[in-house]
């Protein structure tokens, strides 16, 4: 979606410059912190220690995304690289989040004794909120836009639109798979990676304006794309959420 004029920036006050992309991410981030440690406590583990995971988590998420962004923007980073640190002018990769945040808990629930899976799952309303919400900023920010295509009603898709869908699917999801299965932990985390791997690859890639690092393929008419990176990865990253997910299930 492209909305011409508009600011990314919310109010200035003095050196103090708030932009919506730092207030999304902050809304995402109070509001995942509560659900992680809202449900913690419903299993009986420890408010302060629930918090501690929780700030280190966020931490590890925002440093992976962001260094996984610069790392696969290498070319434009390089040249400037006192833009690397201008989290506020957008750029995290959610992969990058993922994997982050990801080694953050896994530290953090051994130095506890908690069950992994468990910290996992809990995280799984909270990244899906944070997903949507951030696609929300990208409006703002003016990025990940859709590709144009000659056969809609209107000029471009709407990717940010589509991204925010996505996540609001997958907390859907994991609401019913809460209310209407019984997995062992980890099992609700890794079957919403899979099914988010194979809507970010198929869906949300296929219509946004993307690099197409080798082979590439645009349909003009429908406005869609083949292959970025990240559609050549998403085979291997459903398979590995895939695995994960039976691996869990049967420990």
């Amino acid at each position: 979606m492209f909305i011409e004029g508009i600011n990314p920036v919310i109010f200035t006050i003095g050196p103090l410059t708030v932009h919506w992309y730092g207030l999304m991410m902050s809304i995402a981030a109070v509001i995942g912190s509560h659900l992680f440690l809202s449900n913690g406590k419903k299993m009986g583990m420890d408010e302060d220690n629930l918090l501690n995971i929780t700030i280190l988590t966020i931490l590890g998420a925002l440093v992976g995304a962001r260094a996984l962004f610069v790392l696969t923007n290498w070319g434009f980073y390089s040249a400037n690289p006192q833009e690397i640190i201008r989290v506020d002018h957008g750029g995290l990769a959610f992969h990058g989040a993922i994997l982050g945040g990801i080694l953050s808990a896994w530290v953090m629930s051994k130095r506890y004794s908690f069950d992994f899976g468990n910290i996992l799952d809990l995280t799984v309303p909270g990244i899906s909120i944070t997903y949507m919400l951030i696609r929300i900023a990208n409006i703002f920010n003016q990025e990940l836009l859709g590709r144009t295509a000659e056969l809609l009603p209107f000029e471009r898709h709407p990717a940010q639109i589509y991204g925010f869908f996505i996540g609001l699917s997958m907390l859907l999801l994991h609401n019913y798979l809460v209310r209407n299965r019984s997995y062992k932990p980890g099992g609700f985390f890794w079957a919403f990676f899979l099914v988010y791997s194979f809507f970010r690859g198929f869906i949300e890639e296929t219509f946004r304006v993307m690099p197409l690092p080798f082979w590439g393929y645009v349909n003009e008419a429908w406005g869609a794309g083949f292959i970025s990176l990240t559609q050549l990865m998403t085979p291997a990253l459903m398979l590995l959420g895939w695995w994960m997910f039976k691996r869990s299930q049967h420990v």
